[in-house]
């Protein structure tokens, strides 16, 4: 068994020449005055060179022209085959390129839009999936769902770490001013399945989760029973305005004579 060498391409005289003819094809689509110096030359394959040039445009700081020339064989004339703009070191480049559904965010699907879920999306599994949980079980048997695919327990582990440490979970400013946790709420509605253990519906018109899911140990001020769950007041002094008036000590004679102008003041009794 013989293994064959790739040999290196040899720099073919008269493309490796044409550098007036690599500028000037430059030159065509650009100003004379963004074609900097002469950087060398590169052979690609037989007959074949590639000629590179400054770009001196301010825009493209870093980057060079690229001018690839060939001609057949046989043949004098040199032929321009592409113009391209290439980065060089410490080019300015984009970001590297992310495929959409790595980019896509909660709440950029708008009205009229689709988003296609993959087929190898770990988040689900095949509707026929032997469900773990009895509720589930029973609920698809007797509403016959025959869904193709279900919540995995992969997905179900993101839902839930994504909905305890988001806005409607224990760790927000709300729930720690809150009286008491939704579990203890009338307006708080379990979901069925697994779910259900942690979390639950909003009912309640007036609170700020009305409708949404919110976990059982969240809480907000439109509790059921905040009016009659009990909170520890501290005692405090009475405070009194005496800015409008003066205070004065009353004397032993003026508390004598109220008391005989009470006494006066007493209707007879009758007879």
């Amino acid at each position: 068994m013989t293994r064959s060498r790739a040999r290196a391409a040899v720099l073919d005289p008269a493309c490796a020449a044409a550098v007036d003819l690599a500028r000037s094809a430059i030159e065509e689509n650009v100003r004379p005055d963004e074609v900097g110096d002469h950087l060398g030359a590169e052979a690609e394959a037989e007959r074949v060179v590639t000629h590179y040039f400054t770009c001196l445009d301010r825009a493209y700081r870093g980057w060079r022209w690229a001018v690839t020339v060939a001609r057949a064989s046989r043949a004098r004339n040199v032929t321009v085959s592409e113009v391209v703009l290439l980065p060089g070191t410490g080019a300015l480049l984009p970001p590297e390129w992310v495929p959409w559904s790595e980019r896509l965010r909660p709440g950029d699907l708008g009205v009229g839009d689709l988003l296609p879920t993959p087929a190898d999306d770990v988040r689900l599994a095949p509707g026929f999936t032997q469900t773990e949980d009895d509720s589930d079980r029973q609920m698809i048997f007797e509403y016959g769902l025959g869904r193709a695919r279900v919540l995995s327990p992969i997905g179900r582990d993101r839902t839930v770490r994504r909905w305890h440490s988001g806005e409607s979970g224990p760790h927000t400013p709300l729930a720690h001013a809150a009286p008491a946790q939704c579990s203890t709420c009338g307006f708080y509605w379990p979901l069925a399945g697994a779910l259900g253990i942690g979390f639950g519906v909003c009912t309640n018109e007036y609170a700020p989760d009305d409708g949404r899911v919110v976990a059982a140990d969240h809480g907000c001020g439109a509790h059921s029973e905040a009016a009659v769950l009990p909170h520890q007041v501290e005692p405090t002094s009475p405070i009194l305005d005496d800015h409008a008036y003066d205070l004065t000590e009353e004397s032993p004679e003026a508390d004598l004579a109220g008391s005989v102008d009470d006494t006066a003041a007493e209707p007879l009794g009758h007879s």
